[in-house]
C-alpha cells in the first residue's frame, strides 16, 4: 500500500508540471536581493526570448514573500509581503488582465476599462478585498481608482498576487507606467510606457502569460522549475 502523503507529494508535483508546461509566455523579473527597489525585466516565449533585456522598478523597500501559484523554498529570515509594506510580491503569479484609460484597445487579453468608477480595494476587512469592482453604495474603506489623476495606470497588467484575499496579504498588485525613471513603487511593477505597450500588445491569454518575480538568490530553483529560461542571462 502506498502512503498516502506520498500519492499527496506526486499529485503536487504533477499539478506543478501542468501549470508550467501551460505557462507559454513568461515575464521574467530579478532584483539583487529583498532590499533592491529596481530589477531587470525578460520575456519569452516557448523558451525564446522576445523583446531586449527592460530595467523596471519594483518596491521602494524590495521584495516579499507573496501568495502566488506554486511555493518557492523561502528561508526563515526572508521577508514576507504584506499590506502597506512597499514591497513587490516574490513568487510565481498568473497574469490576468490589462487595464487602460482609454476604453477601446485591441489585446489578445481580458480588458478593464479604467472608468472613473473602476476601483481597487486593499481594505482587508472588505469582502471585496484586493478584488478590482465597480464602486459599489457603500465604499469600502480604503481603495485606489483605477483611473488616476496622473499617467501611471495609463496602461497596465493585472498580476494575481494573493488571489484567496488572505488579509493582510497585500493587494492590488500591477505592471504599469512609471512615475519617473528609477522610481521605485509602492508594491507594483513599473516601467516606461513605450515597453509597457510592446508587452502589452504581445501578451495573449491562450499562452497562459505568467510572471516570475525573484531575487537572484532563488534563480537556482526557477532554473529547475522552468527548464525553458536556461537561456536567461538573468537566472545564470
Amino acid at each position: 500500500i502506498v502512503p498516502y502523503f506520498m500519492i499527496k507529494t506526486f499529485l503536487i508535483l504533477i499539478s506543478i508540471q501542468t501549470f508550467l508546461f501551460a505557462s507559454q509566455q513568461i515575464i521574467l523579473v530579478v532584483s539583487k536581493d529583498f532590499n533592491s527597489s529596481s530589477a531587470s525585466m525578460e520575456c519569452y516565449e516557448d523558451g525564446e526570448k522576445v523583446f531586449g533585456t527592460l530595467h523596471v522598478n519594483i518596491g521602494k523597500n524590495g521584495l516579499g514573500w507573496g501568495f502566488g501559484e506554486i511555493n518557492l523554498t523561502k528561508k526563515s529570515d526572508e521577508p514576507l509581503k504584506k499590506e502597506g509594506d512597499k514591497k513587490a510580491p516574490a513568487g510565481v503569479f498568473k497574469l490576468t488582465n490589462i487595464f487602460a484609460y482609454e476604453e477601446k484597445r485591441n489585446f489578445h487579453m481580458p480588458f478593464l476599462f479604467a472608468s472613473k468608477n473602476l476601483i481597487c480595494v486593499d481594505d482587508d476587512t472588505s469582502a471585496n478585498y484586493n478584488q478590482i469592482i465597480q464602486m459599489p453604495d457603500k465604499r469600502p474603506n480604503s481603495f485606489e481608482y483605477m483611473k488616476r489623476d496622473d499617467k501611471q495606470y495609463e496602461l497596465g497588467i493585472v498580476v494575481a498576487h494573493n488571489k484567496q484575499g488572505i488579509k493582510q496579504g497585500g493587494s492590488c498588485i500591477f505592471i504599469h507606467v512609471e512615475k519617473s525613471a528609477n522610481a521605485p513603487t509602492v508594491g507594483c511593477i513599473s516601467m516606461s510606457l513605450e515597453e509597457l505597450e510592446k508587452i502589452t500588445s504581445w501578451l495573449d491569454e491562450t499562452k497562459n502569460p505568467i510572471l516570475i518575480q525573484i531575487p537572484k538568490s532563488s534563480a537556482k530553483e526557477i532554473l529547475t522549475l522552468f527548464p525553458q529560461l536556461s537561456a536567461s542571462k538573468l537566472l545564470n
